[in-house]
This record gives C-alpha cells, structure tokens and sequence, in this order.
C-alpha cells in the first residue's frame, strides 16, 4: 500500500477525531498510549472506505500493511490494523499465526491483545494450531491469547483441552491470566453450564478467587466458592 494511500487516510481520521475524548481514552488505557481521539463506531465508520478499498489485497499485503499500522504512535492505528485483519480474515490460514502472535507481542495490552484473540480463533477454523506453543510462551499475552481462543466456539469448543489449559496456567499470578481463565469458562458455560459447573466442583479449588467468581457469574446457587 502506498504511503499517500496511508497519509491520505491519517488525514481523515485526523478530521473526524474528537479532540475532548483523546485524554479520556489516554487515561482509560492508563496513559500507556497515544489517541487520535476515535472512539470504535467512529473510527470503524470512517476508515470503512479505506477498509472496503482493501479487499483482494492476499494474506502477505494484508499483513503488511497491518504492521505498517501497527508502528504509527496513535493507538487507534493498531484498532484499524485488527478491524483490516478481521475483515478479511478468511484470506488467512493457520500459517500466518506466527505473524499474528508476533503483533499481541508489540505495544502489548488487553485491548488489542483481545482482538487478536477473537482473529485468532476464526483464522483457526476450529483447530488449535500453535496454541499448545502460546500456552507455554514466557510472553503471558500470547498465554491469554491460548486460552481466549475458544471464545465463541460454543459446540466446537474443546472442552478437555479448555480445562486443561485454565489448569496449566491456574498457578499464575498475573492478573490478565486469572481474569482471562475466568473469561474462558464463563464463555463456555454460556453453552454448557453443567459441564463448567461440575469441573468447578471437582478442580476450582486450584483457581484463584477471581477466576472462579469469573467463571461462576452466571452459574447461580449451584456454583459457590
């Protein structure tokens, strides 16, 4: 993509940025990042243009140019790189995970670190490739990234593998893994609340309180610590 294409875009987003909301969204994100000041409907409203423009681009120009986002100073640009990707995510496959783990583990935080999870488990189509890999990574956001890309999968879910991995990891300390174990059963026991349930009574004695509480929110009575 060429560069003009990409200062063309900057200057639009740049017009349509609302300056009052770029210090809140600073703060929100613990002043970790610069914002234009594009909160998600309106970032995704303006740029759908750019992004339709896009289309037919293949998996290594789409990557590409996602890293190219991924190195301007503005937070939104790494946001837009994720909605370029989930876009066009059926124009991926399991061979660009790599690619796709490399950029969780660049100006890492749950916000796009999430989205990348979401991506991730649609380029997978329903396998796991390279997540046994994530979950023993020194790097705890691609450990996230393991056990948050199932979300969504409701039958397709590999139950034993999603308990085994809330297991594995169950020791850490790390908050963004705690919450992300509870997120994952909560998720899962959308679908299937006696199978979260009756793996709570056997084994939720090994999880920290906040991802037990997390995975039995909607459990009601019949989960308790």
């Amino acid at each position: 993509m060429h560069t003009v294409t990409l200062e063309s875009l900057h200057l639009i987003l740049q017009a349509a940025a609302l300056r009052d909301k770029a210090s809140e969204m600073r703060a929100y994100m613990r002043n970790q990042f610069d914002f234009l000041g594009l909160p998600t409907p309106l970032r995704r409203a303006t740029a759908k243009p750019w992004l339709k423009a896009q289309k037919g681009l293949g998996a290594a120009a789409l990557l590409q140019l996602a890293d190219t986002l991924w190195e301007l100073p503005q937070r939104e640009y790494q946001y837009l790189a994720i909605d370029l990707l989930a876009m066009y995510w059926k124009e991926l496959t399991p061979q660009e995970l790599p690619a796709l783990l490399a950029l969780a583990r660049r100006q890492s935080w749950w916000d796009t670190v999430d989205g990348l999870a979401s991506l991730i488990g649609q380029v997978l189509r329903g396998s796991h490739e390279g997540m046994d890999q994530a979950l023993a990574h020194e790097d705890f956001w691609l450990r996230r990234i393991a056990l948050l890309h199932q979300l969504g999968w409701r039958d397709a879910v590999d139950e034993a593998r999603l308990f085994r991995y809330c297991l594995n990891q169950a020791h850490e300390q790390e908050f963004f893994i705690r919450k992300a174990i509870g997120w994952a059963l909560r998720d899962y026991a959308h679908h299937r609340p006696q199978a979260v349930r009756a793996f709570l009574d056997a084994s939720g004695a090994q999880l920290s309180p906040l991802s037990y509480r997390e995975a039995a929110r909607h459990l009601g009575s019949a989960a308790h610590a």
